[in-house]
């Protein structure tokens, strides 16, 4: 296939060529803060995911299409993230649940890419001076310009753009709970769905509404950007806690410390892939998790509560607990979606948490 020629640009005045694929940005150039993820499948999934919101994602593993798209593996209405860098994009899609390739999804969100690039020097690049706002396109003149100006996600809500406008209801079962839509993931709701009746709720609910729906816990889900930017949604958790069961994962994992009286940062180049090794600090157990953040609880800052996990890696926080309000997050995604399901139990922690209590291992 003939691609015209591309250029990515980071801020820092790095540069790599490649040939521009995908949707071609209306202004030719593309914007956003460069990561890497590590998982070498389900990258629809990846791409789907609104914790990307903001940010333009480099697959560390070369061969990226190759059993094309399938709606069943979409994990939002939508990608979120502003572009895809990938080193071989696959023309020839084979898989019995394919409906298209992946450039075709690409263009049908329009979703710019940049095929070609040489991803190994890109991830090392990152890996060195961490995360980088830059730009990619066609109109190679503009991008380097376009890379100076370019921003992170620092100090930024991106969670009142990717968060549902309206609640909505899945699942059935005897328990209620209401989860905090901060850029939940579809794998997320259908755990959930499968052991609850839930409401998905927008980010913006206060906590009199949630009290109005009367239920019998609250869940707080992924989403994107800085959590230090989401001062209304920690008061928030702060009224509720005490009040009701809670389960967070990612940045609600996040949210929930704030609440407790932690703080976070950023992480130089942050955790976005499938097979980071996390400690149970209760039980020893080991876990191969999937990863997607680039904020983290600091350690030693919350007021309530104690680390539950740890990340083995580079003993960053990977969980958090606190008996006396009836709470727990994880750093990670339980649900995986794409990644290992080592650590679903947490779901039906949650359960028992809601039906007993208890924060008993499960």
């Amino acid at each position: 296939m003939n691609r015209p020629p591309a250029l990515l640009a980071l801020n820092d005045g790095t540069t790599f060529e490649g040939y521009a694929a995908g949707h071609l940005a209306d202004q030719g150039v593309t914007t956003g803060e460069f990561v890497f993820n590590t998982a070498m499948s389900g990258y629809q999934e990846v791409i789907t995911d609104p914790s990307y919101a903001g940010q333009i994602i480099a697959f560390t593993y070369p061969h990226i299409g190759n059993y094309g798209v399938s709606p069943l593996d979409d994990e939002a209405l939508r990608p979120w993230c502003r572009g895809l860098v990938v080193r071989d994009l696959s023309d020839l899609p084979s898989n019995w649940r394919s409906v298209g390739p992946l450039e075709g999804f690409l263009r049908q969100h329009r979703v710019p890419a940049i095929v070609g690039v040489d991803t190994r020097r890109l991830t090392r690049h990152l890996r060195s001076h961490g995360a980088l706002p830059g730009a990619f396109g066609h109109d190679e003149k503009s991008v380097v310009a376009a890379a100076t100006r370019a921003t992170g996600t620092d100090g930024t809500d991106m969670v009142t753009m990717v968060s549902t406008p309206e609640a909505y209801q899945r699942g059935e079962g005897d328990l209620h709970i209401v989860a905090f839509d901060y850029g939940i993931k579809t794998t997320m709701v259908r755990a959930l769905g499968a052991r609850f009746r839930v409401t998905v709720v927008p980010s913006s609910t206060s906590a009199s509404d949630v009290h109005a729906l009367g239920p019998d816990g609250v869940f707080l889900s992924n989403g994107p950007g800085d959590p230090a930017a989401l001062a209304d949604q920690v008061a928030v958790l702060q009224e509720l806690l005490g009040t009701v069961p809670v389960f967070g994962i990612c940045l609600g994992h996040q949210l929930l410390a704030s609440a407790l009286g932690g703080t976070t940062f950023k992480l130089p180049f942050g955790h976005h892939g499938s097979n980071h090794p996390v400690k149970d600090l209760a039980t020893g157990r080991i876990e191969i998790t999937a990863q997607n953040h680039n904020y983290a609880v600091t350690p030693d800052t919350l007021s309530r509560g104690f680390v539950s996990h740890v990340n083995l890696n580079d003993g960053v926080i990977e969980g958090i607990s606190s008996p006396q309000d009836r709470c727990f997050s994880v750093q990670y995604h339980p649900e995986a979606g794409p990644g290992p399901h080592d650590a679903r139990y947490l779901f039906d922690r949650f359960e028992t948490l809601v039906r007993h209590g208890t924060l008993e291992s499960v």
